[in-house]
C-alpha cells in the first residue's frame, strides 16, 4: 500500500513535467511571430535551434553532477525557477544577435531542468514499484496543449508578444513553488561516490541514440508543424497553432495509458510498434493536401511517439542507480540535443528540398528506433 508522501511526489512531478511543457510550448507557440519581429528566415532559424541545443547540452552535462549532490527536488527547483526567469528573453529579442542570445539561456535552463526532473520521475518510480513514467511524462505534453490553447488564443487578439511570454513565465513560477516541498528528497548521491564518473557501455549508447532518434522526430513536430502549416498550406498563425496542439493533445492522452500496454508487453515490443506509427504519422503530414489532414498526420506522429522516449530514460535510471542522474544526462543529453536542435537540420535542408521533403529524415529515423528498441530495451540478465 503506498503512503500518501509518494502519492503526492507523483502528482508534484508530473506538474513537473506539465511547467516544463508549458514554459517550453509558451516559446514553441511564438515562433512563427518572433521569426517575423527579429527577421529571420528557416534556414536562420535551423541554426538557431542548433545552437539552443547545444547550450542545452551543457546544462544536462552540468546537471548531472549537480543532481547526484544535492538531490533532484532541490535542482529542479532551482533550474525550473531559473527557465521562468529567460523565458520572456526570445519574446524580447529584436535581431538574429538578441534572439540567440535569449535561447542560450532558455536551452541551458531547459537542459538542467531535463535531467533533474527525469532524475525526480526516476525516484518516484522506485517507489511506486510500477511503471509510471509514462504517465507522468505525459503532463509536459500537457503543459504544451496547455501554452498552445493560451498562445493560440492571445496571438487571435494580437496581444501584444512581450506580455504574452512575461504571462508565461509567471503561471510557470507560481507552479515551481507549489509542488516543492512535496517532491522526494532521498536521491542524494553517497559521499564516497562524489567525483566518480560511470562507465560508458554499450547499452548507455545505444539507449541515447535511440533516444536522439525518436526526440529529433519529436522535435520537427514541436518546431515545425506550426511552420508547416502556415507556409506550406497558408493558414493563420492561430490556426496553425492547432498543429502543435493536436500534437501534444495526442501526446497527452495516449501517455496517460501507455504505462499499462508496457506492463503487458514489455518495453521493447512497445517501441518497436509504436515507433512505426511515428512513421505513418509524418508521412501523412508530408503528403497532407489541406490542413485538416495535416493536423490529423501531426496528432498521428504524437500518438506513436507518446510513450516511446520514456521508455529510455526509465532504463537509463536503472542501469546503475548508484550514478542515476549521470546516466540519465547522457542519454537525456544526446536525446534533447536532437528534441531542440535535431530539427534544424531540417531548417538546413530547406535551403535544397521542400519542408514536406525534408521531413523524410525523421520518418526514416522512427524506422531505424523500431528496429533496435528491442534491443536496447531488453530486460536484464
Amino acid at each position: 500500500m503506498l503512503d500518501t508522501t509518494v502519492k503526492r511526489a507523483r502528482v508534484a512531478t508530473s506538474t513537473l513535467l506539465f511547467t516544463n511543457g508549458f514554459v517550453l510550448g509558451g516559446w514553441i507557440v511564438h515562433i512563427p511571430v518572433v521569426m517575423d519581429r527579429t527577421g529571420i528566415d528557416p534556414a536562420t532559424l535551423g541554426t538557431l535551434l542548433l545552437w539552443m541545443g547545444a547550450w542545452a547540452w551543457l546544462g544536462m552535462q552540468a546537471a548531472g553532477f549537480f543532481v547526484d549532490r544535492i538531490g533532484s527536488a532541490k535542482a529542479v527547483t532551482i533550474a525550473l525557477v531559473a527557465m521562468c526567469a529567460t523565458v520572456p528573453f526570445p519574446g524580447l529579442a529584436t535581431d538574429t544577435v538578441t534572439l540567440a542570445a535569449a535561447l542560450a539561456v532558455l536551452g541551458a535552463t531547459n537542459g538542467v531542468v531535463d535531467v533533474a526532473q527525469n532524475a525526480q520521475a526516476v525516484t518516484v518510480e522506485r517507489s511506486f514499484g510500477r511503471p509510471i513514467m509514462s504517465s507522468v511524462h505525459a503532463w509536459f505534453s500537457a503543459g504544451g496543449l496547455a501554452a498552445s490553447a493560451l498562445g493560440g488564443t492571445l496571438l487571435a487578439i494580437s496581444s501584444p508578444i512581450p506580455l504574452n511570454f512575461c504571462l508565461v513565465a509567471v503561471i510557470g513560477l507560481v507552479l515551481a513553488l507549489v509542488v516543492r516541498p512535496h517532491l522526494l528528497g532521498d536521491d542524494i548521491q553517497e559521499p564516497e561516490l562524489r567525483g566518480s564518473r560511470p562507465p560508458w557501455t554499450g547499452r548507455i549508447v545505444l539507449l541515447g541514440a535511440l533516444a536522439f532518434a525518436l526526440m529529433l522526430a519529436e522535435g520537427v513536430a514541436y518546431d515545425w508543424s506550426t511552420v508547416h502549416l502556415r507556409d506550406e498550406l497558408g493558414t493563420s498563425e492561430a490556426l496553425a497553432a492547432v498543429a502543435y496542439g493536436a500534437f501534444s493533445l495526442a501526446m497527452f492522452g495516449t501517455r496517460l495509458v501507455v504505462d499499462r500496454v508496457v506492463a503487458v508487453t514489455g518495453p521493447g515490443r512497445f517501441v518497436r510498434a509504436a515507433s512505426l506509427v511515428g512513421a505513418v504519422g509524418l508521412a501523412i503530414a508530408a503528403l497532407a493536401p489541406t490542413p485538416a489532414v495535416a493536423i490529423v498526420g501531426w496528432a498521428v506522429v504524437g500518438f506513436g511517439l507518446a510513450g516511446c522516449v520514456p521508455q529510455f530514460f526509465s532504463a537509463a535510471g536503472n542501469v546503475d542507480p548508484r550514478h542515476g542522474a549521470a546516466i540519465i544526462a547522457r542519454v537525456t543529453g544526446m536525446g534533447y540535443v536532437a528534441l531542440l536542435s535535431g530539427p534544424s537540420i531540417i531548417g538546413l535542408l530547406t535551403n535544397w528540398v521542400p519542408l514536406t521533403t525534408a521531413f523524410l529524415v525523421p520518418l526514416a529515423l522512427c524506422l531505424v528506433a523500431s528496429a533496435l528498441a528491442p534491443r536496447a530495451l531488453r530486460s536484464p540478465a
